[in-house]
C-alpha cells in the first residue's frame, strides 16, 4: 500500500513533504468533522464551568425573575449541575446561564456555546441535530382564545359536539378564514401548517416571536386563536392583567414530550444527565417541585414520570 502511494505520488509530482502535508490535511479535516460539543464533560472540566441555555419566555418551564433564571426545568438543570460536579469531582464548578432565542437555540448548542439546553419538545427531525434526555414533561399543543369567542369555534377546537343548530356550519366552515397565531420556530408552527394543508383551509397564520405577543393578539382580536404548549398558554393567561378575558382549552392536539437537550453522540454526558433526572423523579421532593409549577400531579402524570425514570 505504501509503495503504491509513493508510486502515485511520483507520477503526480508529489514528494515526501507533499505526502506529509496531505496526511496532515486529512487529519485536520477529520478533527474538524467532530462537533465542537462532542466531549462535553472534557470541555466542562477544562473550562471549569458548566453552561446552561434557557428560554427566558417559557414560563413555567424557564423564565427570568428579577434577572435570575427560574422555573421547573431550571431547577432540574440546577440538580444536573450537582450531578456533574460529583461526576467530575469538582465541587466549585461554576454554573453559567445563557438565554437563547427559539430560532437559534439548537445552533448555539451544536456550536458548543452552551452545554445543555434546559428544555425543548422532542421530535425525530430535531434528533438529526441534537440529542435528548429522558422526558421531563408530557407536553402538548393546545389553543387559547377569548372567553367571548363564538361558541361554535369553542366547540370545534374543544372537540365537542356542536351546541347550536347544524346549519351554522361544518367544523371546516367554522375554521375557514380565521386568523391563527403560533410562536415562530416551534413545533406548534409546523403542526399548524401541516393541519391546515391537510384540511385545505384558507385560514391565515400569523407567526409571533413570543407567547406574550400571541396572547396580546388574542386579546385585541387580531387573532382568533393562539396555539402553543398548553402549560405555557395557561401560565400566560394567568399572568396577564386581562386574563379573565382569555380561555385555554383542556384539549391537547398533540402529545409532545419535553426533554433536556444536548449535543449528539455524547453518551457520557447524556448518562450523567439521565442519571440526575431519574434520581429526581424518584425523590420525595419531586412531587413538590411539580406541584409548585403545574399543580398536584394526577395518576396519569405520576405514571409518566415513573415510566420515564431509569433504574440504576
Amino acid at each position: 500500500m505504501q509503495a503504491a502511494q509513493q508510486k502515485a505520488a511520483r507520477r503526480h509530482g508529489i514528494g515526501a513533504l507533499g505526502l506529509l502535508a496531505v496526511g496532515i490535511g486529512v487529519a485536520l479535516a477529520l478533527l474538524d468533522a467532530i462537533p465542537a460539543s462532542a466531549a462535553t464533560l472534557d470541555r466542562v472540566r477544562q473550562a471549569g464551568k458548566l453552561v446552561f441555555g434557557y428560554r427566558a419566555d417559557a414560563r413555567p418551564f424557564s423564565f427570568d425573575d428579577g434577572g435570575k433564571p427560574t422555573g421547573y426545568s431550571i431547577t432540574l438543570c440546577q440538580n444536573v449541575a450537582d450531578e456533574v460536579k460529583t461526576e467530575l469531582g469538582i465541587a466549585d464548578l461554576k454554573v453559567e446561564w445563557v438565554p437563547v432565542a427559539v430560532e437559534d437555540r439548537f445552533a448555539t448548542l451544536e456550536q458548543g456555546k452552551i452545554d445543555l439546553l434546559c428544555g425543548a419538545e422532542v421530535t425525530l427531525e430535531r434528533r438529526k441535530q441534537v440529542s435528548f434526555s429522558i422526558p421531563i414533561f408530557p407536553g402538548g399543543i393546545a389553543a387559547m382564545l377569548r372567553s367571548d369567542a363564538p361558541r361554535a369555534l369553542q366547540d370545534v377546537l374543544a372537540g365537542r359536539p356542536a351546541s347550536g343548530p347544524i346549519w351554522r356550519g361544518s367544523p371546516a366552515q367554522i375554521l375557514e378564514d380565521k386568523t391563527f397565531s403560533v410562536v415562530s420556530g416551534t413545533t406548534g408552527q409546523s403542526w399548524l401548517e401541516k393541519r391546515l394543508n391537510e384540511f385545505q383551509l384558507t385560514a391565515e397564520v400569523v407567526p409571533v416571536d413570543s407567547y406574550d405577543a400571541g396572547t396580546m393578539r388574542v386579546l385585541d382580536r387580531t387573532s382568533d386563536v393562539f396555539f402553543g404548549d398548553r402549560s405555557i398558554l395557561v401560565e400566560a393567561a394567568a399572568g396577564n392583567p386581562s386574563g379573565a378575558d382569555l380561555m385555554v382549552l383542556d384539549r391537547q392536539f398533540t402529545s409532545q414530550p419535553i426533554a433536556l437537550t444536548m449535543a449528539r453522540n455524547d453518551d457520557d454526558f447524556r448518562l450523567v444527565v439521565d442519571r440526575s433526572l431519574s434520581l429526581q423523579f424518584s425523590s420525595k421532593e419531586f412531587r413538590d417541585l411539580y406541584t409548585k409549577w403545574f399543580g398536584a400531579p394526577d395518576d396519569e402524570v405520576t405514571a409518566f414520570f415513573r415510566q420515564s425514570a431509569l433504574p440504576e
